[in-house]
């Protein structure tokens, strides 16, 4: 007896998962070193070869020390996440040996902001593994008419509530039950009990801050807590799916560690998606990011208030806590539930809980747990990654600024590590300027970087082969096509010259009170066109957004540069050898821009760039290579 006993004790002091430091570490410590040895270098030689105020090019020198300075900076905040990469591991049998079915019970959010661009079609199929075809067309019906059907409202009471003065921003609560796991009826096929299944659509009007989807949020926080009241919150995206039925177990085991787990506030998986090509053509996926990871999903909530009453009094009741005026003279947003204040609501919710000296935990198994989908244009995935870049540095900006906020609170790696997303709109800045300005002093033969000859060449060569060889290495490691590197790499260039330097103008204006946030939602579906220029590879341009006009100028500036300067060593005019590298950095950026050239001039589909666009850009490259140096 006395050994089984001591068995059990064993058996319970087991942990539910393990953390392992990655191996490679040392490797990517000493390359790391000699990349900071070779931006030192680059900033030393700036420092010691400023053109005298006679010179030409004295300000463009001096810009391009800014922007190498920044690049450095950058570059050390990303080591940050690099500089320790740990994996966790979990023990699902220990968890179901441990605890069997007395398992803590799971609240399900998948949150939805418009019927058009996330089809209630998508948000259904997350919730249901089937879908049948009545259902959906019904609901395409009701989509396109802007109301429901007289037979159907008369079988659906929830429906009664929706008539021709609700508008998706002007309407009361709506809290119907679908399926009561009380209700004995409430069964499968099989008998088995079905889980609780509600419908809440938050009360909004127009002159009541509605604080996004972290209203949304703490809505449905507070009607759980009535309903079900279960300890642990699962939050997914309309368009996300089940890829992994262990995926709740997976996060219960950092919850329920003995030892750890009550210090857990959160579980984070990586995104994922289920529409993604072998090459990924507009860099969704990061393999590499996802071996390292830091991002938001499974909250650790503790809330205690429970209801027996009826399915219609407790909808009547359940209604109060989903208006708009609940809040008010309340902490909601501020000390309950998801902080407000900012469109990127879980970063700034998850720096407030590791402040508070709970940890976070990021995991990603080895099958992907949930899949979403991906978006499949450019425009889309430029809006979607402005919207993201505006709200991190509106942030930085902010009280919640991780350096200030988080100063004594949290290590100064996590700091960083926050910083390295918060700060990804100042980045458009530089890498505009090292776009424009080089190409620029080309036309005019004014030299800003060493010549090839000269040892202060090497530092630039060496950090620039390092770098891109270590992120080819990790691609590979992972999985990826080469050819999936480079796309993302233009997708880093597209994304700083456009979704950033929105973001980075709509934030600044803010600050300064010129304009408010604006909740701008990514689509979901595309036409059969667009999906098949996406599965084929191709680029998808096909409107005249002013981020196109940007790439599309910038692509036949530097195509311009590169063409004159290429010339003038044919033709034997006098060329400076120090302008090597600038002819190099042009190649760079033109190769880059391919797609851009033939969707300008080559291609014929609708996913081609306008004319519009075109037009535009090729006189606004005309007069910028018109700018004068000094």
């Amino acid at each position: 007896m006395g050994g089984h006993v001591g068995g059990e004790e064993v058996h319970e002091a087991q942990p539910l998962f393990e953390t392992e430091v990655s191996k490679g570490k040392l490797a990517y410590r000493v390359y790391a070193v000699t990349v900071l040895i070779g931006i030192c270098s680059i900033w030393v030689y700036r420092s010691m070869n400023i053109p005298t105020a006679e010179e030409e090019g004295r300000w463009a020198w001096i810009g391009m020390f800014m922007a190498e300075l920044w690049f450095g900076f950058y570059w050390i905040i990303t080591q940050s996440v690099r500089w320790n990469v740990t994996h966790r591991y979990t023990f699902k049998d220990r968890l179901i040996n441990r605890y069997g079915d007395k398992l803590p019970a799971v609240d399900v959010f998948v949150c939805t902001a418009d019927p058009t661009m996330e089809p209630p079609t998508m948000v259904i199929s997350t919730v249901l593994s089937k879908l049948y075809e009545e259902m959906k067309c019904r609901i395409e019906s009701a989509i396109e008419k802007g109301s429901i059907s007289k037979d159907i409202r008369d079988q659906h009471k929830g429906f009664s509530e929706w008539n021709s003065e609700v508008t998706k921003q002007d309407h009361q609560s709506i809290v119907q039950i679908l399926i009561d796991r009380r209700n004995p009826d409430a069964v499968d096929d099989d008998g088995h009990q079905l889980p609780t299944l509600v419908y809440v659509a938050r009360e909004k009007r127009p002159h009541f801050p509605h604080n996004f989807k972290a209203g949304s949020m703490n809505s449905l926080i507070r009607v759980s807590s009535e309903i079900s009241n279960a300890p642990i919150i699962l939050n997914v995206d309309c368009d996300m799916y089940s890829n992994n039925s262990d995926a709740i177990k997976e996060a219960l085991c950092f919850f329920m560690d003995k030892e750890r787990g009550h210090m857990i506030s959160y579980v984070q998986y990586p995104q994922s998606y289920d529409n993604i090509t072998k090459n990924d053509i507009y860099a969704n996926v990061s393999s590499a990011v996802h071996k390292v990871g830091i991002q938001t999903s499974l909250f650790s909530l503790l809330f205690y208030l429970s209801s027996q009453c009826s399915v219609h009094d407790m909808e009547q009741g359940l209604k109060v806590l989903a208006s708009c005026s609940y809040e008010k003279g309340t902490q909601w947003g501020k000390e309950m539930g998801l902080v407000y204040g900012c469109l990127v609501e879980d970063i700034i919710t998850g720096l407030t809980i590791q402040c508070r000296g709970w940890k976070p935990v990021y995991y990603n198994p080895e099958r992907t747990a949930f899949l979403g989908v991906a978006p499949n244009t450019l425009d889309i995935s430029l809006v979607q990654h402005k919207r993201w870049c505006e709200g991190m540095f509106h942030i930085f900006l902010s009280k919640y600024c991780p350096f200030t906020y988080g100063f004594d609170k949290i290590k100064l790696g996590a700091q960083m590590g926050y910083c390295l997303y918060l700060l990804w709109a100042p980045n458009s800045i530089a890498l505009l300027y090292y776009l424009i300005i080089p190409s620029v002093c080309l036309l005019r033969g004014i030299p800003l970087f060493p010549e090839v000859s000269s040892l202060w060449f090497l530092p630039f060569a060496y950090v620039f082969a390092a770098r891109n060889a270590c992120s080819i290495a990790e691609a590979l490691a992972c999985g990826d096509t080469l050819k999936a590197w480079w796309n993302s790499q233009r997708m880093w260039y597209f994304r700083r010259t456009t979704s950033y330097l929105f973001a980075f103008i709509d934030t600044i204006t803010r600050q300064l009170g010129f304009s408010q946030s604006a909740f701008s939602i990514t689509a979901k579906v595309v036409n059969d066109d667009v999906l098949e220029r996406y599965e084929e590879g191709t680029m998808e341009f096909g409107t005249s957004s002013v981020m196109f006009t940007i790439i599309a100028t910038l692509a036949l500036l530097n195509f311009f540069s590169f063409t004159a300067g290429i010339l003038k060593i044919i033709w034997g005019y006098s060329f400076a050898e120090g302008l090597t590298v600038q002819i190099g950095l042009c190649l760079v950026v033109v190769v880059i821009n391919l797609p851009v050239y033939q969707a300008l001039f080559l291609r014929d589909d609708n996913g081609r760039i306008p004319s519009s666009v075109m037009f535009k850009s090729l006189v606004l490259a005309s007069l910028a290579c018109l700018i004068p140096v000094y």
